[in-house]
């Protein structure tokens, strides 16, 4: 069956997964994992960009 489409267009830097959290390999005291939670500069954590500008030919 078909999905619903999405209303913005998809980020084509991050395929719509705007945030990633990456392990440090060091652990807190309490033995949890340290993370670093980083986002898509070019979507800025949205997972979705505007459409580009349409073109218009002006003149002859």
């Amino acid at each position: 069956m078909p999905q619903h489409t999405p209303t913005a267009p998809v980020c084509r830097d991050c395929d719509g997964f705007a945030t990633a959290t990456i392990t440090t390999g060091t652990r807190h005291a309490d033995g949890s994992r340290a993370t670093l939670r980083v986002t898509c500069p070019a979507c800025k954590g949205t997972g979705h960009t505007t459409p580009a500008a349409a073109r218009v030919r002006v003149g002859k």
